[in-house]
């Protein structure tokens, strides 16, 4: 009998994974005996393989685990994640042009090499591993981000970001209760402060308009302008405006007690408006500004606007207390309802519809 032993050294493995294999060469059988089974390099996930409504969503236990290409960057294991209406609507393939470019620059890739594309925007989890130049993380720590609409999201059972992107979980939340804030405070912050200019020096007293206040950004910048002693007029549903006088919002309008051009004609103009909604609100929202006094309209629904590249990352935001300038801003997520891993399509469906009272999660582990 010939015995052949094959010793495989697997990365920051601390003993080698041995495998034998036994030969009996007078017989034509062969019986092979291992010991534990080596790493495996596929993970369970929810990806699309084309654009379109619901049912392009598929669960697969054999998504590639994603590796590290560049120094700068960490795997995190998913503990949990939320969709977004940016999810909803790049299953539906809004955006695929511009982000396709960002992927790929040089126009290398041939149409559609982006499949199998995973959704998803938010993570809270826990580092896995770190490239060579990561000096703030470690495997072990408890983490939370945004990844941009070009990467590979986290509906996922691990996920790669670059160091830029994470920031220290704060230790006051859960998984469930991080992974609702990281894309819509990045969004609110950018629109607020990149774009509109505001910050807790020159807030005080100014009037400001939120359009769609129920939903992840409108909680989220309900909270800033309030911590920034703003006066925030909230635009939501009558049964979403409990919700937003906690969070608050000093006046609350329900769009469907009457058209709303009316009602604001009531209120003083605005030397910001933040519109979640777009659509119609764009004809008539900038006529409601201060005139001649650089007030500022933003929407963040059209035209495709890459927030996290147009607007840039808000340095800092993301890190533990949340500090902006001489103020510590305490934030209450919002979320509406949680689901399952099993049950990301229903996730897809209740955010697609709209009407959203905060954030929709999904825990993963």
């Amino acid at each position: 009998m010939e015995f052949l032993k094959t010793c495989i050294l697997r990365r920051h493995a601390c003993t080698a994974v041995c495998f034998w294999r036994s030969q009996v060469v007078q017989k034509s059988s062969a019986r092979k005996i291992s010991t534990t089974s080596s790493r495996s390099t596929v993970m369970p996930a929810w990806v699309i393989d084309k654009y379109g409504n619901n049912e392009v969503l598929r669960f697969t236990q054999n998504m590639m685990i994603p590796i590290i290409h560049y120094p700068n960057e960490v795997i995190i294991k998913v503990h949990a994640a939320s969709v977004n209406p940016i999810d909803v609507n790049m299953r539906s393939g809004y955006g695929a042009t511009a982000l396709n470019m960002k992927r790929d620059p040089l126009h290398i890739r041939t149409k559609g090499e982006e499949f199998p594309l995973t959704l998803g925007r938010d993570v809270s989890g826990v580092v896995m591993e770190c490239g060579l130049d990561v000096r703030y993380f470690k495997p072990g720590d408890e983490v939370w981000a945004a990844v941009p609409p070009w990467k590979q999201g986290t509906l996922s059972e691990f996920v790669v970001v670059s160091g830029n992107e994470v920031s220290h979980k704060p230790r006051s939340l859960t998984h469930t209760q991080a992974a609702s804030l990281p894309y819509v405070a990045l969004t609110a912050w950018s629109a607020i402060n990149k774009v509109g200019g505001l910050n807790d020096k020159n807030c005080t007293g100014k009037r400001v308009l939120i359009l769609g206040a129920s939903g992840g950004v409108g909680t989220f910048a309900i909270q800033i302008m309030k911590a920034w002693d703003a006066h925030v007029t909230a635009v939501c549903s009558r049964d979403a405006s409990e919700l937003v006088r906690k969070l608050g919002a000093d006046d609350v309008l329900d769009y469907k007690s009457g058209n709303m051009e009316e009602q604001l004609k009531s209120l003083k103009p605005f030397d910001f408006i933040l519109d979640n909604v777009g659509g119609s609100t764009e004809t008539w929202a900038l006529s409601f500004l201060k005139k001649w006094s650089g007030a500022t309209y933003v929407t963040l629904v059209t035209p495709f606007l890459l927030n996290m590249d147009r607007l840039g990352i808000a340095d800092g935001m993301l890190q533990t207390g949340v500090t902006v300038g001489s103020k510590t801003l305490k934030i209450q997520p919002v979320i509406e309802k949680t689901f399952p891993f099993s049950k990301v399509p229903e996730a897809f469906l209740k955010v697609e519809r709209g009407h959203a009272r905060g954030k929709t999660v999904i825990t993963v582990v």
